[in-house]
């Protein structure tokens, strides 16, 4: 792996344990096993890194939602495979948890690939739903962007209240919950 892939990965990472106040370049640099001047060979500064890792974990994130959602089935199998998939549920989303750092959000440069990337996801999951409403899996009231929203808003306060209960049982009992109404929601389509 590069010097700058190594620093990338520890800056995600970082990112992720401790936001973005938390991950000073020193940590960057020693969790990368890299010098200072390596550090700044590759990246203006730490805002620099730091959008760099945040691409990549929206790209990660993208392409492994991307997984579950583009695989053969119906719509209700991909969205519930999305959602079920293993995930490390009390380090929450590394995407998410981004979201709810005051100094990225502060920073419209940092903030732009966590917006773009729920956006994307919410895009996704509306394809979805109205590809299951064509095939006859879902209401025609059921409105997809709405619906789309709603997913993506009870998996990320599945991740806040798991990670406030520390036990990911709460997370999963968000997820079933859902599915349980996206399920109520094609009953009425048969």
């Amino acid at each position: 792996m590069s010097t700058s892939d190594r620093l990338i990965e520890s800056a995600q990472d970082l990112l992720w344990e401790r936001g973005y106040v938390g991950t000073s370049p020193k940590a960057i640099q020693q969790r990368a096993g890299a010098g200072q001047g390596s550090m700044y060979h590759h990246f203006t500064g730490k805002a620099d890194l730091a959008l760099a890792a945040i691409r990549r974990s929206a790209a990660e994130m993208r392409a492994a939602a991307e997984e579950q959602l583009s695989a053969p089935g119906s719509a209700t199998d991909r969205i519930s495979a999305y959602l079920r998939r293993e995930r490390d549920v009390l380090r929450g989303c590394p995407i998410g948890r981004l979201s709810q750092d005051p100094d990225i959000v502060a920073d419209a440069h940092l903030r732009q690939p966590v917006d773009d990337t729920f956006a994307w996801l919410r895009g996704r999951l509306a394809e979805i739903l109205t590809d299951g409403q064509a095939r006859g899996e879902f209401d025609h009231a059921l409105d997809p962007d709405d619906t789309a929203a709603t997913i993506v808003a009870v998996l990320q306060g599945g991740y806040v209240l798991a990670r406030a209960a520390d036990s990911a049982d709460h997370f999963d009992t968000a997820i079933r919950g859902l599915l349980g109404l996206l399920g109520r929601a094609g009953g009425s389509a048969r």
